[in-house]
Order: structure tokens, then sequence, then C-alpha cells
């Protein structure tokens, strides 16, 4: 049995950055990790380690804690709340203007469920367009 469970923060940012960008196909074939700090240190509230543009703009940045990392996802709202609770993924909003939402990834086994919330968020901000 494998004891080994990626839980480092930087380690995890990584491993969601190598699927975003090296998947071709769906809806990933839209982002582009982008603007990334090489050197970023995790920090309590978490540190911006890389931007994720959909077709050239920004749709989320990600971030690294101690322990995790986290998404900050600027559209597509209702569809991250819902993708994340199918995968059994911590979210919150964030009281911000405009209103974002934070997706945790909090282990390498994580990152592929990760991903599928980023998809749902993308379909949903590319049909109708709004950040709702």
């Amino acid at each position: 049995m494998v004891e080994d469970r990626i839980t480092d923060g930087r380690r995890i940012a990584e491993l969601l950055a190598s699927e975003i960008d090296g998947r071709e196909d769906g809806e990933l074939a839209h982002f582009a990790v982008t603007n990334a700090d090489r050197d970023v240190e995790p920090t309590v509230d978490g540190a911006r380690a890389y931007d994720v543009e959909r077709d050239g703009d920004r749709f989320a940045r990600a971030f690294v804690h101690e322990d995790r990392a986290h998404l900050e996802l600027e559209a597509g709202r209702d569809a991250t709340l819902e993708a994340a609770e199918d995968a059994d993924l911590r979210v919150r909003p964030k009281a911000t203007t405009p209103p974002k939402t934070l997706l945790f990834v909090e282990s390498g086994a994580e990152v592929k469920r990760a991903t599928s919330v980023l998809e749902a968020a993308s379909r949903a901000a590319g049909t109708d367009g709004d950040d709702e």
C-alpha cells in the first residue's frame, strides 16, 4: 500500500499547472498557465503562484499554502460551487467586487477533480457569457 500522499501546497500547485497545460482536449484546451512565480513561497493566506487564462483572458489565479493550494475563480461561480460539491472538494465564495470563488485542492489526488471543476466553470462562463 502506498503511504505517500502529496500535501505540499507548492507541489500540488505544480501538479495542477501540469494538468492544465498538459491537456489539449475538451475545455482544458482553452486554458494556459501564465505569469508563474517560480520562486513563490507558501504562506498562511496563500501566495499567488500563477494565473490561469482562458482564451487569453485571466480566468483564475492559483495560490499556495503550506499544506494545500487554492484556485480563485473569477467566472462560473454557480457551476464551480455545484461541480466542487459533486467532486467532494472544499469550495467557498469570496465576498469581493466582483465576487470570486475559492476552490481548495488539498492533495495531489484532488488535482484531476479540480480540473473537472475548472472545466465546468469554463463551460458555464462560455455558455451564458456572464460571471454568475
